[in-house]
């Protein structure tokens, strides 16, 4: 417990802020935290950074934690891979380095050597420039790639000619997650970009190369709200282009291109589905939820998009997320209770013809070469950092990138288990240890969850959990509603008017774990960020008892404001939008920030944030840590502490270095607050 004497928290100013919202009175009084730009918000966040760096720079276990997390960071790992010809491109973080790189490797030969095209650690002195995302041309001589700083995932649109290491002129900005179509002869792209000052009206323009980018000519902008999100591919010949729209996180509309012709057709608008569709030949190709809340493969003439053939039907126990064809073959990644496999079918779908088993693992990246034939695969399992593997009929799958030394990792037992939520749905939920140790009661445990926008968690590579198994912990990760482990309808289950499912399951999975006798109660720790932050927050509020330590990541707090800030009105869709009187009520009967009461004894927070969070606003994790240290009891043994980052952001392209750091302070806190610094 707190046997280190801790400064006592700086005192925090109390507005009298109230507004009134359908009726309803919303106060406020930390208002005034919001402006992330005011010198007096900047000196209340150094006061709280100095205050979390005291209590935490003298834990026993801290720099245990921080050499160990070092050696797994340190790993080589696999972000994302794009065949192109005889070239592959993959996002790495190399042995060792700081940043993730752009490598060119063969996709033909696996001794081949490698290229490092692009190390942005050469960028900045700090690390703190990240590639966001890159598309080759089809033959691979140019690369678009996107390079944002600090965090922000504000993308800067290049353009690299692969051969020499060429940087061409081009730099268009306010391309945040851009897609990027190649004219086959990659004379220029279609590609997604913002108005300049703007978080919303993303469309679609045509830039030729060597050209001013301010001239380019917009393609598609036909959005049916101002949030709505278009992406773009084209056919290898670049006759066909799609644009598929993100109207909501439950709806996604497919429109074609002509490009001979300059003519438009709808392939699916106006329906509550999901869709993702590429042009193979004359022929649309991929996998929707129109119809099927488990996903189907479907094809449809580009002559006739919107007249759909099913490929692979929809089946009540396996989720189909992506399909593509690949040589003459059509492969499939599909799930069974988030755990991935790869299926075979021929061209003409119908029964499966062969099923690739990857084991108990995800598929983190998928890309098929669609004439030779070849697959490249990102595999992430719990036990080790992600890996690339070519998959092809002859030589089925082989490893495409250096596999870790598993002397290096500790040997983890992973099994599923379900348990019952607060109305009898089970829920699965993954629990991993080292294999030596049979989990008791006298074990401590950590727990974590997300639960929201369609997606599912299945084992991937983490290493502040083969940190903590490899130190004698357990580790659950629960499978809640709103995600998609059981496909579409349980995504469903646990948005808008159902997120309180989400967060029944989740205080269930705690309670079951320590009536199981997998810990005890004052052995648990919870943790989550971004929704999954929303998560830890109703957890605080709603069941302070549930564990005695919090860790609280880039979290939304206030779901009264939270559409205000940056890009979130984009979650709208997914939460319920309080400025609409229907869908208030949902929102106001769980948002954290609004549900914390005086004088209650509340468990220890880590809230962890970033100033140059361009997703979720820090404001959201200063509110609350004001508001919690005004209004908890159990200070005293169970401090409220805040870590804001300078020169970072939600998470991606956050260098190596200040995850390390991050992961010593949560594991510190927590065996801090659990009492187990022996641990380590």
């Amino acid at each position: 417990m707190a046997d280190v004497p801790l400064t006592p928290s700086p005192a925090t100013r109390r507005g009298d802020e109230v507004d009134v919202v359908h009726g309803v009175e919303v106060p406020d009084p930390y208002r005034w935290l919001e402006d992330g730009s005011s010198s007096d918000v900047a000196e209340w966040v150094a006061e709280h950074n100095f205050r979390t760096r005291q209590a935490l720079d003298v834990r026993p276990t801290w720099g245990s934690w921080h050499e160990r997390l070092s050696a797994l960071v340190a790993l080589p790992t696999v972000l994302d891979a794009q065949a192109a010809g005889d070239r592959l491109f993959v996002v790495e973080r190399q042995a060792g380095a700081d940043q993730y790189s752009l490598v060119m490797r063969s996709s033909v030969h696996r001794e081949a050597p490698a290229r490092t095209l692009l190390d942005p650690a050469t960028l900045a002195a700090d690390g703190a420039v990240a590639i966001d995302w890159f598309h080759p041309s089809h033959d691979g001589a140019l690369v678009a790639y996107g390079l944002s700083e600090g965090g922000t995932e504000n993308s800067v649109l290049h353009v690299m000619r692969t051969a020499t290491g060429e940087v061409l002129p081009e730099r268009i900005p306010n391309t945040r997650a851009a897609s990027v179509a190649w004219m086959p002869d990659a004379s220029g792209f279609w590609y997604a970009v913002y108005p300049e000052g703007d978080e919303y009206h993303r469309h679609i323009r045509f830039h030729r190369l060597g050209t001013p980018h301010q001239a380019d000519d917009v393609v598609f902008d036909r959005l049916p709200t101002a949030q709505s999100w278009p992406d773009v591919s084209a056919s290898p010949d670049g006759r066909w282009v799609l644009v598929h729209l993100m109207v909501g996180w439950s709806q996604v509309d497919v429109h074609l291109l002509d490009t001979s012709t300059g003519r438009w057709s709808v392939v699916v608008e106006g329906m509550e589905a999901q869709t993702g569709l590429s042009v193979h030949g004359d022929t649309l190709v991929g996998v929707t939820t129109r119809d099927a809340p488990n996903g189907r493969v479907v094809s449809a003439s580009v002559h006739a998009p919107d007249v759909w053939t099913t490929l692979v039907a929809e089946r009540p126990d396996v989720v189909v997320g992506r399909a593509a064809v690949c040589g003459d073959e059509l492969l499939v990644v599909a799930s069974e209770v988030a755990i991935d496999r790869i299926e075979r079918y021929a061209l003409s779908g119908g029964e499966v013809a062969a099923v690739v088993d990857l084991g108990a693992a995800s598929v983190v990246c998928f890309d098929t070469d669609r004439e030779s034939g070849r697959a490249f695969i990102g595999i992430g399992t719990f036990g080790a950092p992600i890996g690339l593997s070519r998959f092809t009929p002859t030589y089925g799958l082989q490893a495409w990138s250096t596999p870790t030394d598993p002397s290096l990792l500790p040997a983890l037992s992973v099994r599923q288990v379900f348990y019952p939520s607060l109305d009898g749905t089970q829920i699965p939920m993954f629990v991993a240890h080292r294999t030596d140790v049979v989990p008791s009661a006298d074990t401590p445990l950590i727990l974590t969850g997300y639960g929201g926008f369609a997606i599912a968690e299945s084992p991937v590579w983490m290493p502040n959990l083969a940190a903590w198994c490899a130190a004698g912990g357990v580790y659950a990760i629960a499978g809640l509603r709103g995600g998609y482990e059981y496909g579409e309808s349980w995504h469903q289950a646990g948005r808008r008017a159902n997120k309180q499912h989400v967060f029944d399951d989740f205080h269930a999975a705690a309670d079951w774990l320590v009536a199981e006798g997998f810990t005890r109660r004052d052995l648990l720790a919870i943790h989550g960020g971004s929704n999954g932050g929303l998560l830890m927050g109703a957890a605080i509020t709603q069941r302070p008892d549930l564990a005695p330590a919090v860790w609280c990541a880039v979290p939304l707090l206030d779901m009264i404001r939270f559409p205000q800030f940056l890009i979130a009105r984009l979650w709208t869709d997914e939460y319920g939008d309080p400025d609409v009187a229907e869908e208030f009520p949902w929102v106001w009967a769980y948002s954290p920030y609004h549900h914390v009461h005086e004088g209650a004894a509340y468990p220890a927070v880590l809230f962890t944030t970033a100033e140059g969070d361009t997703r979720v606003d820090p404001c959201h994790a200063r509110k609350m840590a004001a508001l919690l240290t005004h209004a908890s009891s159990s200070q005293a043994e169970r401090p409220i502490l805040l870590s804001q980052a300078g020169r970072a952001g939600h998470g991606v392209g956050k260098p190596a270095a200040m995850r390390v750091k991050e992961g010593a302070d949560v594991l510190a806190f927590f065996c801090w607050q659990l009492g187990v610094e022996h641990l380590v």
